[in-house]
Formats: structure tokens, sequence, C-alpha cells
């Protein structure tokens, strides 16, 4: 599905079978109509609290949810990014999200920590699962006075009870880039671990971040996720051919995994659903490089 170009794979040019995905199961009558259809997917411009409700009850595997973060950044005309009922509109499109999960479904929401830890306590009242906090490192945030110099974003993992589709994934093991040696030793017991590398953490120091315009729509300018978290979001909670539901498009990141690991996928963006469609069709898709291993 990907060829290797300038150190970086590139996803080749979407081809479709002739066959588009089939949404209206999971749409009430009447429903909303997509502006984009693919094999694998679906996609819904206009906001996420006029498609959500539309929405059939429990018939999404996972939701990962990238919303604007309330910091006034600039996105497109329709994007209010500046609310001062920001945690109670969280709170409404989170509501219609765990109602459309399935049960063993997975939710994830990519947030600022001061955030999430409070919609975290929102998705406990609605009766889902605490699984992790995923820290995201980063690198970029400048140090804020009188405080700790923040370097992370906020990855919840809620499930709607006990987890359907958990999937082991491993990372390589660390290794010295100028003499190629091991990092650690891991207490002497190196001959016992597993040869396809060690159990995830929940601390991901290694996901890269989204500079190059060769990663992201040249029309959208805000900041944009790696292939690589979804990738591992997509890989962890689900097996292929179940349904991934992102209420915040963005820069479509999500569906073009979900196309490549071949999971269903519906979505919703308010501003950026032609910029989307576009870099479907271009060739011009790339995925930062994953070492990861998956099992099962």
């Amino acid at each position: 599905m990907s060829i290797q170009v300038q150190g970086c794979p590139r996803q080749a040019q979407l081809k479709w079978s002739g066959k588009d995905f089939d949404f209206q199961p999971y749409i009430g009558s009447p429903g909303p109509a997509p502006c984009f259809v693919t094999e694998f997917g679906a996609l819904f411009a206009g906001d996420c609290l006029d498609v959500l409700p539309a929405i059939k009850a429990e018939a999404v595997n996972t939701v990962f949810a990238d919303p604007p973060f309330n910091l006034g950044k600039e996105y497109g005309k329709g994007t209010n990014d500046q609310r001062p009922d920001y945690l109670e509109w969280c709170r409404q499109w989170l509501a219609e999200c765990v109602r459309v999960l399935r049960p063993g479904g997975s939710l994830f929401v990519y947030n600022l920590p001061k955030w999430n830890i409070q919609l975290g306590a929102y998705l406990t009242t609605l009766g889902l699962e605490f699984r992790h906090w995923i820290a995201v490192e980063i690198s970029s945030c400048m140090p804020i006075p009188g405080r700790l110099h923040p370097s992370h974003y906020s990855l919840l993992y809620y499930s709607k009870g006990k987890p359907a589709t958990f999937r082991r994934i491993r990372t390589p093991i660390k290794t010295c880039r100028h003499c190629g040696e091991e990092l650690k030793d891991y207490g002497g017991h190196r001959g016992a671990m597993n040869p396809n590398g060690v159990t995830l953490k929940d601390v991901w120091s290694d996901i890269p971040p989204v500079r190059h315009w060769k990663f992201k729509s040249k029309r959208r300018r805000a900041n944009a996720l790696s292939t690589k978290l979804l990738d591992r979001v997509v890989e962890m909670s689900t097996v292929p051919g179940d349904l991934v539901l992102d209420p915040f498009g963005g820069s479509g990141t999500t569906f073009c995994v979900c196309e490549a690991k071949g999971r269903r996928w519906m979505g919703v963006e308010l501003d950026f659903a032609r910029e989307i469609k576009e870099r479907f069709e271009s060739a011009e898709i790339r995925s930062h490089r994953n070492d990861d291993y998956v099992e099962g």
C-alpha cells in the first residue's frame, strides 16, 4: 500500500474498488449525507453536534477525538477556539461519542492536561472505565513563568466496559545512534526479553512533530497529528473491518491511517472537509516511520 520516498513512506494514490462504504446502516433516517465517500469510510461536512446525534447508538468500535484546545487559535471560519463554555461544549459531544460506542469499544481524547483531567472525570460519571492517561511528549512548548515546563499532551484512553479488543504493541529496543549498542541492560535479563521489543509504555516520547508540509494539508495551516500516534490508537483498539469515528477530522490523518490499515471510518469536519478530500485524491499522503510490532 505504500512505497518509500526520501526516508518516509508515501501512501500510494488511493484507488477505490468501485464499491463505496455503506454508511446508511449507521445513520438514522432521515440523516445527513456525506460530502465524500471512499471504499472504507464517509466524511460529513459540518458541526459534529449536528452529525453525531444522527449516528445510531452502539455503532462504533473506537472513537478518537482531537478537539480544539480553547487557546484562541485560528482554524477556519466556522470554528470558535475561545469558548467560555468550553467544558460544557466538550461534555455535549463526549456524551454523544459514548452513546454511539459499542460495548467493549474504546474512546481516546487528545487534549491539554488541564482539560483532560476534567473530561476524564466526566467520562467516569458516564460509566466508562479508565484505561490510561497516555503522556505524549512534546518539545516545542515555551516555559511558563512560575510553573513547570509543560512537556506533554494528554491522550485519555477509556473503554465501555472490558475492551473487546486490546492488541499489545511492542516498540524496538533503543540503541545508541552513534555506536549502535543497546542503551539499557534490563537488569541483566536481556536474554529473557521478547525478541519483538518492549511493551509500549504510557509515556510516548517517540511521536515526531508534524512540521513539514509533506505530512499535512497545505491549505490547512493548523497543527496536524503524526500518523504514528494514530497508528497506535487504531492498532491497539481495533482489528481490520472495525469502525472508527473521528468527530474533529482536521487534516484527515485518522482517516488516512484507517484506509491504510483496512479499518472502516466515519468522520466529521467543520472547516476543512474539502481539503481532506483533496488530500485523499492526491498522491502526497506521507506517513511517519513506525517500527512498532503489533501482536494478535
